[in-house]
């Protein structure tokens, strides 16, 4: 396996609990740099991780929803203006992403979705069954349960013998198994205790499966109020803002 590090540079939920910041995880493998997700402190994430913005290859979106994906029209913002980014960028999402990124860009920024940019930016729809390349990892999407109003991937990467899995949002479906088989790490968000919302995963329902998924490292985030109390005496490693993990 080629050497791959991840640094969890937002580990929270929608609502900012613990004073986390949004769904944001970057890997880094050889000389290339790839977001998965990108919430909307996903700016803030990486300024404060030390990571310049431009040296970004390709953000990998789980889903639409505003926690994950929302800082993309930052990032944008930044490349024009602040970074005057000439190198390429690529965004990977569910169908219909670059029509949502733009609709999200102009609606935050009038006018500046129009407006051309120096370097070659990219939008590619991805779909299970249809895996996408990014910055030499191959990405394919695995449906999980979340959402009815727009499509919800978890993402598997796979690039010379490493596999990474991230579940983005879910509540419990047996496609978590196939999405976690054989993976270095897998990802997995785990929101509450015992009774999670519809569309998430609770930490009982996690361990009572925990024997189906064959990953090698399991490690779970974007965790409620009830979670990150009882973060510390869990059976499983948690994640917070700013954690490493080497592979």
């Amino acid at each position: 396996m080629i050497r791959t590090t991840v640094h969890f540079l937002g580990t929270g939920d929608a609502f900012g609990t613990g004073g986390r910041l949004q769904s944001c995880a970057l890997v880094e493998c050889l000389d290339t740099r790839v977001l998965v997700d990108c919430g909307a402190s996903g700016l803030v994430s990486l300024r404060r991780g030390g990571i310049d913005p431009n040296t970004i290859d390709a953000v990998l979106l789980t889903h639409l929803h505003g926690d994950h994906f929302a800082g993309v029209p930052f990032l944008l913002m930044d490349a024009r203006y602040a970074g005057r980014r000439t190198s390429p960028l690529i965004v990977i999402g569910p169908p219909g992403v670059e029509s949502r990124v733009r609709y999200l860009h102009e609606a935050l920024f009038p006018g500046a979705s129009r407006l051309p940019v120096r370097f070659d930016l990219r939008f590619v729809d991805i779909a299970p069954g249809a895996p996408a390349e990014a910055a030499g990892w191959r990405v394919s999407a695995h449906p999980v349960e979340h959402s009815s109003h727009t499509a919800c991937h978890g993402l598997r990467l796979e690039r010379d013998g490493a596999v990474l899995a991230f579940s983005g949002d879910t509540g419990w479906t047996d496609h978590v198994v196939d999405l976690a088989r054989d993976a270095d790490l897998f990802v997995c968000e785990c929101y509450a205790w015992d009774a999670a919302p519809p569309g998430h995963l609770d930490y009982h329902t996690l361990m009572t499966h925990r024997a189906d998924l064959s990953c090698r490292r399991l490690v779970v985030t974007h965790m409620g109020e009830e979670m990150l109390r009882r973060a510390p005496s869990l059976e499983v490693e948690t994640a917070h803002d700013g954690m490493i993990v080497r592979l």
